[in-house]
């Protein structure tokens, strides 16, 4: 190992000089050396001032002299907090003097910290608000200024608004409204702006007349550059009813919409609507505001070329609406501006007019006509595709009160409402999904406005919109369902769509469940009957079954509901027949050639090919052909036509049922002229048996073999699907389902209820025509059950031994 070689030490860099360490003995050199820019020295000469300063006031005064105030007046904003906090130290000693001197500054020193939120907790935690309070009577102006500044400040939090409440504060702020200096005016302003919002404060406010400064500083022109403050405080005291009725009954009222009319000073214009939103909101207020003609001015506001103006005056006229009196004012006056203002480029403008427009016309059909003949339904419809959510959901308001005038709804319907609002159901925010949601339901009622919502591709967003977890989104969604199921194309895409699903989740839910859900679910079973019978197992006297229902039996839950096309293209199986209801008249059946081309009749026409094929086969059918023989031809021209429809599948129509048009038009013949709704029923009843199978033994049904025929006729026909006419040995539910067909033809009004164990029976309600008591008078009417099966015609009331034993069997 070699030796250890000892390092040679470099000599320091001759660019830097060599440290110099400075013992002073005067206050005076310390005093100078607060003008260092190295922060180390800064720091240990505030901390030598500091322990100079608390030997005495004699001290004090002598540093005053010295100048120290002006330097440590910088430091206490210095970057470093070493020397922040070390030039504070030496403020709060020197603060003990009671000079005017130390006033001014120790309050300037306080005025710059309370800037910051830590800062002001500690001053008020210190106790620094009396004294604060106290200096607002200094002799001094800059102590004045330095000190009200601070209690604006502080007063920004709302612990400190409440104490220089209890420390009454207001008299000395309105002492120095008086003063000569208009930044200590203007200070004091901006203070009693910011403690007036509380509602205690501006009672003693009134009560120490400041009210009559405030309106003393509007009328004096001199004092204009503090008009905007002093509106501000004004504003703030117009929310109380007894404030502001007492600066009407002075006439101060009067006078300030009379200044703000005159006014050219924007911001001056701005505030005083501001502060006419805030009063608004009570209605006695609103009342008042009303009795001085509020109206006009605000009026006038919309006129004025600037954007901040516009929107002020709009939100004013917003809030006073809830007046009927000023909302009939402003119908006749102000609808035109405002409608001018939706054509704005400033989006906050085009927001705030639409809003107004939405409160003046809700539940006004005379502020409604004003909006649509100031031209407003176009510029309305073209705020669907603002920037901002609030002016589309109000603009979809409008339209939507509008909608209530059919002349005006066909006009919007015009302009293409649904698909804009298609559009807009695919929003995130609630308040439009809400709004659109409604408007739908309002425009809805129309066939043309459904189909376009269907081909906009509307109705999957609103289905959507039915798992949304605000209220107000659900409710409305379930409405507009509601509306749009009144037809069955649309009633049958939206359960497509799977909207029964969400509606039967939603009414399992006690939470989510409402009204509106609950008919929404009912709309749209009643307007697909066959889904409704496959879910409920009921239909009710006021659901009209007509051509293309079918019976595919109970659904199980979680199963999805398939077409009846659907059904006939399934293989043969062994499952139940579905059963299915075709009785158009011939003429009808020819005629679907013709509509072929009609995209509204898409769902349902033949291919050219079936059409002709059927017409030539019933062609060939003679008057006085025996039933077999008609019987054989419906078969043939139903096997042809599944044939044919293997090969063309893309549209489809269920066959013909030749024979159920005969047992209608048999029916209407034989049974509707009886004179009684009981002689009826039991005639149908009795030729309903006579179709199916004739009466049959309760202790020989298992030997009515009605299982077997069904299983021939769909071997036959080889599909599932089986027209009702073909059967002609019908258990239970095939005699309930055509005695409820051919009732519903002839207007015999009775529902179809199933059971189980392939059970099924009618409903009917009918007048006990025998007299009760006194002679003539009638009970009310009664419901009974049909009996079909055993003895064809005899009716069981409701309840009784014999309906109960005819369900269960």
């Amino acid at each position: 190992m070699g030796k250890k070689v000892k390092k040679e030490v470099e000599p320091p860099p001759k660019d830097v000089f060599d440290p110099l360490l400075i013992e002073s003995k005067t206050a005076a050199t310390v005093v100078l050396m607060l003008n260092s820019p190295e922060e180390e020295v800064l720091a240990k000469a505030c901390d030598a001032l500091y322990k100079f300063a608390s030997k005495g006031d004699e001290n004090k005064v002598t540093l005053l002299g010295l100048g120290a105030v002006e330097h440590l007046y910088k430091l206490i904003s210095h970057e470093d907090p070493i020397v922040r906090r070390n030039a504070i130290m030496v403020f709060g000693i020197m603060a003990s003097n009671q000079d005017v001197v130390i006033h001014e500054f120790a309050t300037l020193c306080l005025a710059h910290m309370a800037v910051e939120y830590t800062t002001k907790v500690q001053i008020f935690e210190q106790g620094g608000l009396e004294p604060l309070i106290r200096l607002l009577g200094s002799p001094d102006p800059d102590v004045k200024k330095n000190s009200v500044e601070c209690i604006y400040l502080l007063v920004q939090d709302f612990q400190s608004r409440a104490a220089v409440r209890a420390l009454n504060v207001i008299p000395p702020l309105l002492e120095l409204l008086k003063s000569e200096y208009p930044v200590i005016q203007l200070l004091a302003l901006k203070t009693l702006e910011v403690i007036s919002k509380d509602g205690e404060t501006r009672i003693i406010l009134g009560e120490n007349k400041g009210l009559d400064c405030l309106l003393k500083i509007l009328e004096t022109n001199e004092f204009s550059d503090l008009h905007v403050e002093a509106l501000a405080v004004l504003g703030n005291c117009l929310e109380d009813v007894h404030t502001l009725q007492l600066i009407q009954q002075t006439g101060g009222l009067k006078k300030l919409l009379s200044f703000v009319g005159i006014s050219t000073v924007p911001d001056i214009q701005k505030n005083a609507a501001k502060a006419i939103t805030r009063a608004a909101y009570d209605s006695e207020n609103r009342k008042i505001l009303n009795e001085e003609e509020v109206e006009k001015c605000l009026i006038n506001l919309l006129e004025i070329d600037n954007d901040g103006v516009k929107v002020a005056a709009s939100q004013a006229i917003s809030a006073m609406c809830e007046n009927l009196a000023s909302k009939r004012v402003f119908g006749l006056q102000g609808i035109p501006q405002l409608v001018q203002l939706l054509s704005s480029d400033n989006e906050e403008v085009k927001e705030a007019a639409v809003t107004a427009l939405a409160n003046l016309t809700a539940a006004s059909p005379s502020n409604a006509s004003a909006v649509a003949e100031a031209e407003g339904i176009e510029p309305l419809v073209n705020t669907l595709n603002a920037q901002r959510d609030g002016a589309i959901a109000n603009a979809a308001t409008v339209l939507t009160n509008l909608s209530m005038q059919e002349p005006f709804r066909v006009n919007i319907q015009s302009c293409g409402i649904m698909s804009a609002l298609a559009e807009l159901l695919h929003s995130t925010n609630s308040q439009v999904q809400s709004k659109a949601a409604f408007a739908v339901a309002a425009f809805g009622c129309d066939a043309d406005a459904r189909a376009e919502l269907r081909n906009a591709g509307g109705l999957r967003p609103l289905i959507e919109l039915l798992h949304s977890k605000n209220e107000e989104v659900r409710r409305n969604v379930c409405w507009a369902v509601t509306v749009c199921a009144s037809d069955e194309l649309t009633a049958v895409e939206l359960c497509r769509l799977g909207a029964l699903d969400i509606l039967e989740e939603i009414n399992l839910s006690t939470g989510r469940k409402n009204n509106f859900s609950e008919a929404a679910l009912e709309k749209l079973l009643d307007n697909n009957l066959s889904q409704k019978y496959s879910r409920m197992g009921y239909l009710s006297s006021s659901n009209i079954i007509t051509d293309g229902f079918y019976d595919c039996g109970q659904i199980k839950p979680g199963m999805k509901f398939l077409s009846l096309e659907e059904l006939s293209m399934q293989e043969l199986t062994d499952r139940r027949a579905i059963i299915f209801i075709n009785a158009k008249p011939q003429e009808d059946v020819l005629a679907v050639e013709e509509k072929a081309q009609d995209s509204s009749y898409e769902q349902t026409i033949l291919s050219p090919s079936i059409t002709r094929k059927c017409s030539r086969e019933k062609a060939r059918k003679g008057k006085g052909k025996k039933e077999e023989e008609k019987m054989k031809e419906v078969t043939e021209v139903i096997s042809k036509v599944h044939d044919e429809i293997n090969l063309e599948k893309s549209h489809w129509l269920p066959p013909p049922d030749f024979i159920l048009l005969d047992y209608i038009n048999d029916a209407t013949k034989t049974i509707l002229p009886l004179t009684t709704t009981r002689e009826q029923v039991v005639a149908l009843a009795q030729f309903v048996a006579d179709k199916m199978g004739g009466p049959i033994e309760r202790d020989k049904l298992h030997d009515f073999g009605w299982e077997l025929h069904i299983s021939e006729i769909e071997f036959e026909l080889k599909c599932n699907v089986v027209p009702i006419g073909k059967v002609k040995k019908g258990t239970f539910y095939h005699r309930a389902l055509l005695f409820k067909v051919i009732a519903d033809r002839i207007g015999i009004g009775c529902s179809l209820v199933r059971g189980e164990y392939n059970r099924a029976w009618n409903e009917v309600k009918l007048v006990d025509e025998s007299p009760q008591g006194i002679a003539g008078l009638l009970l009310p009417p009664q419901e009974y059950i049909v009996d079909l099966t055993f003895e064809p015609g005899f009716l069981m009331k409701q309840g009784s031994a014999e309906a109960d034993r005819y369900k269960r069997i």
